[in-house]
């Protein structure tokens, strides 16, 4: 089944205020419209309180400025360019020095160790005015845990300097591929945002598709074929046990997707031909059809309040994005342009859909606001499909493959401007992401 996608997407601008700014405000970045520059920041390696500490208090400055700078809102100033040095976490900052290369943000941090802990401190100073934003927090945890702490302090860091939360502490689930084009191997596997720890979850036995993360992000809905026919399996990350949800016999069942309260599933269920959107309660595995119609419909969503859903559907003669009440009732059409839509994805914002679309041979990921107006395609390539949201509503991760006989499948991720598409680093081909919550 393919899958299609369209787009809207509210301007995303980047205004830095300091100090020095006109009204004295605050070190900020503003997202409102047009784009300039990103804001220069530095990050010197964290001050370790003991040399065996030392590779990890690097360790963790680098991935912090690796997820600033891979946001394009921020341009981290190298190292070969500071003329200050923090060796005391404590003693007062040098502002001139940092002034002088001009960052305006400057990211402070000490690191601990005992035994197997590492506590990690920081601060977030704005240079110009010589303030601290905020309060120093401090995160712990196990040695193998540090990617985790850096991803907190960047979050942090991101959500002091923009006023929205981050999406640095989060997973991705997807579909990891292997082998010829006619021959492609697929099985889950999870791994950080960045790419960093991947783990599989299942083998490549049987064709996976489409996994996607709960509410919680403990457990994940997937497709599989191990039956000969499509059938949908709920799976705990932490335990990988998993369970089959079951349907009437004789029936494939597909394109799940978690309703806000995690309890429940929304899925297609195809029968004799049609193919209708249904929703279970996982508990007890009692079933209610949402649509009865004679098109194909299937790829729900609902949104971030469990009120309504979004949908793809034929019943228009093309494949249509629409929206109804989540538990059924009367559908309002909301895609409108040439082509055709799929993938639906409600924002976790709740103000916008990410889609599919595909139109004269070329496939874009896309938004629109959720009556339908304002689309805006963001990408365009021989085969772009399967959006997911980051947590915090502003950054799209989908599948991209190329053409031919040795196209492979690769994630991309780009901001809802349409700005700073970038390739997502996996070991091998990747497709049919799902992000993660912020993990707590």
């Amino acid at each position: 089944m393919k899958r299609f996608l369209l787009s809207f997407l509210l301007g995303w601008a980047i205004v830095a205020h300091s100090a020095m700014a006109q009204d004295g405000g605050p070190l900020r970045i503003e997202i409102t419209e047009g784009v300039i520059e990103p804001m220069p920041f530095a990050v010197p390696d964290f001050v370790p309180d003991r040399p065996n500490a030392g590779d990890v208090a690097g360790q963790i400055a680098r991935v912090i400025a690796a997820d600033l700078s891979g946001t394009g809102l921020f341009r981290e100033i190298p190292a070969q360019a500071h003329i200050g040095r923090v060796s005391d976490f404590s003693a007062p900052v040098r502002f001139a020095d940092w002034k002088a290369i001009n960052a305006q943000a400057l990211i402070t941090g000490a690191v601990s160790t005992s035994g197997n802990r590492v506590t990690v401190r920081f601060r977030v100073w704005d240079v110009f005015s010589g303030a601290e934003l905020g309060n120093g927090l401090q995160f712990a945890g196990d040695r193998d845990g540090w990617r985790r702490m850096a991803h907190k302090v960047a979050d942090a860091v991101y959500s002091r300097i923009t006023g929205e939360g981050g999406y640095f502490d989060s997973r991705v689930v997807f579909v990891s591929e292997s082998g010829p084009k006619n021959d492609r191997k697929k099985r889950l596997a999870i791994m950080d945002y960045d790419g960093a720890n991947v783990q599989y979850l299942t083998d490549s036995s049987a064709i996976v598709l489409a996994p996607r993360f709960s509410p919680t992000g403990d457990r994940v809905l997937y497709t599989s074929f191990e039956t000969g026919f499509p059938r949908i399996y709920v799976l705990d990350v932490g335990s990988v046990r998993r369970r089959i949800l079951e349907t009437r016999e004789g029936t494939m069942s597909f394109a799940p997707r978690f309703a806000p309260d995690g309890q429940t599933v929304v899925f297609s269920i195809e029968q004799g031909g049609n193919t209708d959107i249904y929703a279970m309660d996982i508990a007890s595995g009692g079933t209610t059809r949402l649509t009865s119609a004679p098109s194909i419909e299937t790829g729900p969503s609902l949104s971030p309040d469990g009120r309504q859903m979004v949908f793809e559907s034929d019943r228009s003669g093309t494949q249509q994005l629409y929206v109804m009440p989540a538990g059924g009732g009367s559908a309002t059409r909301i895609s409108f342009g040439q082509g055709r839509y799929g993938t639906p994805v409600w924002s976790p914002r709740g103000d916008l859909i990410a889609f599919t679309k595909q139109n004269k041979g070329r496939f874009h990921i896309g938004v629109m606001r959720t009556d339908g107006s304002e689309e805006r395609l963001l990408t365009a390539s021989f085969l772009d499909e399967g959006p997911t949201w980051a947590p915090n509503g502003r950054v799209i991760m989908f599948t991209r493959e190329t053409k031919g006989a040795q196209g492979q499948a690769t994630l991309y991720s780009v901001d809802i401007t349409g700005r700073n598409l970038r390739p997502v680093r996996t070991p091998g081909g990747a497709s049919d992401p799902s992000w993660s919550p912020l993990q707590n």
